[in-house]
Protein backbone atom coordinates (compact mmCIF):
# COMPACT_ATOMS: atom_id res chain seq x y z
CA UNK A 1 0.00 0.00 0.00
CA UNK A 2 1.41 4.08 -1.34
CA UNK A 3 0.94 6.65 0.91
CA UNK A 4 0.27 9.74 -0.48
CA UNK A 5 0.34 13.27 0.47
CA UNK A 6 -2.55 15.12 0.59
CA UNK A 7 -3.29 18.97 1.08
CA UNK A 8 -6.06 19.93 3.24
CA UNK A 9 -7.82 23.10 3.31
CA UNK A 10 -10.69 25.05 4.49
CA UNK A 11 -12.54 26.39 7.66
CA UNK A 12 -15.36 25.39 9.90
CA UNK A 13 -17.78 23.50 8.18
CA UNK A 14 -16.36 23.09 4.69
CA UNK A 15 -12.81 21.58 4.25
CA UNK A 16 -11.46 19.90 0.99
CA UNK A 17 -8.26 17.72 0.65
CA UNK A 18 -6.13 17.29 -3.23
CA UNK A 19 -3.90 15.01 -3.75
CA UNK A 20 -1.18 16.63 -6.10
CA UNK A 21 0.27 13.47 -7.64
CA UNK A 22 -3.12 12.28 -8.87
CA UNK A 23 -4.63 15.23 -10.58
CA UNK A 24 -8.87 15.09 -10.31
CA UNK A 25 -8.71 13.33 -7.32
CA UNK A 26 -10.17 15.47 -4.32
CA UNK A 27 -12.56 14.98 -1.32
CA UNK A 28 -14.71 17.46 0.37
CA UNK A 29 -16.68 17.38 3.60
CA UNK A 30 -17.89 18.93 6.52
CA UNK A 31 -15.29 18.07 8.77
CA UNK A 32 -11.26 17.60 8.02
CA UNK A 33 -11.78 13.79 8.79
CA UNK A 34 -14.82 13.80 6.03
CA UNK A 35 -13.18 15.40 3.92
CA UNK A 36 -9.74 13.00 3.96
CA UNK A 37 -12.10 9.96 3.94
CA UNK A 38 -13.43 11.50 0.52
CA UNK A 39 -10.52 11.73 -0.48
CA UNK A 40 -9.08 8.40 0.18
CA UNK A 41 -12.15 6.73 -2.08
CA UNK A 42 -11.45 9.55 -4.74
CA UNK A 43 -8.22 8.38 -4.82
CA UNK A 44 -9.39 4.23 -4.88
CA UNK A 45 -11.62 6.00 -7.55
CA UNK A 46 -8.96 7.48 -9.50
CA UNK A 47 -6.30 4.50 -9.47
CA UNK A 48 -9.49 1.78 -10.93
CA UNK A 49 -10.16 4.14 -13.78
CA UNK A 50 -6.38 4.06 -14.31
CA UNK A 51 -5.84 0.60 -14.47
CA UNK A 52 -8.99 -0.12 -16.39
CA UNK A 53 -7.26 2.58 -19.06
CA UNK A 54 -3.97 0.87 -18.69
CA UNK A 55 -2.93 4.15 -17.58
CA UNK A 56 0.07 4.32 -14.66
CA UNK A 57 -0.18 5.42 -11.52
CA UNK A 58 2.28 7.90 -10.55
CA UNK A 59 4.25 7.12 -7.89
CA UNK A 60 3.34 9.14 -4.58
CA UNK A 61 6.13 12.34 -4.33
CA UNK A 62 8.02 12.98 -0.81
CA UNK A 63 6.96 16.18 0.98
CA UNK A 64 10.24 17.40 0.02
CA UNK A 65 9.82 16.80 -3.82
CA UNK A 66 6.45 18.02 -3.58
CA UNK A 67 7.73 21.37 -2.06
CA UNK A 68 9.73 21.90 -4.86
CA UNK A 69 6.12 22.37 -6.66
CA UNK A 70 5.61 26.26 -6.65
CA UNK A 71 2.29 25.75 -6.36
CA UNK A 72 2.23 23.46 -3.34
CA UNK A 73 4.48 25.33 -1.79
CA UNK A 74 2.58 28.36 -2.12
CA UNK A 75 -0.58 27.23 -0.62
CA UNK A 76 1.51 25.55 2.20
CA UNK A 77 2.81 28.90 2.88
CA UNK A 78 -1.09 30.24 3.15
CA UNK A 79 -1.60 27.74 6.40
CA UNK A 80 -2.84 24.55 4.41
CA UNK A 81 -1.03 21.61 5.16
CA UNK A 82 -0.20 18.00 4.15
CA UNK A 83 -1.91 14.48 5.33
CA UNK A 84 -0.54 11.57 4.47
CA UNK A 85 -3.71 9.02 2.84
CA UNK A 86 -3.78 5.22 1.79
CA UNK A 87 -4.09 4.69 -1.44
CA UNK A 88 -5.79 0.60 -1.17
CA UNK A 89 -5.64 -0.63 -4.42
CA UNK A 90 -7.61 -4.13 -5.32
CA UNK A 91 -5.90 -6.54 -7.79
CA UNK A 92 -8.51 -8.82 -8.00
CA UNK A 93 -6.33 -11.69 -7.20
CA UNK A 94 -6.98 -13.83 -3.93
CA UNK A 95 -3.94 -14.96 -1.88
CA UNK A 96 -4.17 -17.50 0.77
CA UNK A 97 -2.93 -16.43 4.04
CA UNK A 98 -2.86 -18.23 7.32
CA UNK A 99 -3.80 -16.72 10.27
CA UNK A 100 -3.98 -17.48 14.20
CA UNK A 101 -7.21 -16.49 16.18
CA UNK A 102 -8.55 -17.29 19.20
CA UNK A 103 -11.58 -19.52 18.94
CA UNK A 104 -14.36 -17.47 20.08
CA UNK A 105 -12.60 -14.59 18.21
CA UNK A 106 -12.94 -16.69 15.14
CA UNK A 107 -16.74 -18.05 16.49
CA UNK A 108 -17.41 -14.37 16.78
CA UNK A 109 -16.36 -13.57 13.22
CA UNK A 110 -18.10 -16.29 11.27
CA UNK A 111 -21.47 -15.33 12.91
CA UNK A 112 -21.58 -11.94 11.86
CA UNK A 113 -20.15 -13.38 8.39
CA UNK A 114 -23.09 -15.41 8.22
CA UNK A 115 -25.54 -11.99 9.03
CA UNK A 116 -23.44 -9.64 6.73
CA UNK A 117 -24.38 -12.35 3.99
CA UNK A 118 -20.50 -12.71 3.73
CA UNK A 119 -17.92 -15.54 3.25
CA UNK A 120 -15.40 -15.03 6.48
CA UNK A 121 -12.78 -14.03 3.95
CA UNK A 122 -14.74 -11.30 2.68
CA UNK A 123 -16.02 -10.26 6.16
CA UNK A 124 -12.27 -10.23 7.22
CA UNK A 125 -10.87 -7.97 4.01
CA UNK A 126 -14.21 -5.61 4.67
CA UNK A 127 -13.12 -5.29 8.26
CA UNK A 128 -9.50 -5.15 7.18
CA UNK A 129 -10.00 -2.22 5.40
CA UNK A 130 -12.46 -0.02 7.57
CA UNK A 131 -10.03 -0.55 10.18
CA UNK A 132 -6.72 0.88 7.98
CA UNK A 133 -9.12 4.00 6.45
CA UNK A 134 -10.12 4.69 9.92
CA UNK A 135 -6.58 4.69 10.93
CA UNK A 136 -6.27 7.62 9.20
Amino acid sequence: MAYYFGIIDGQDGVYGVRVPDLPGAYGAGDTQEEAVHSAIAAMTEWAKISQEDSAPIPAPRSISDLMRDKDVADTIAEGEAFVALPLLIEEKRSVRANISLDAGTLAAIDAAAKRAGLTRSAFLASAARDKILSSV
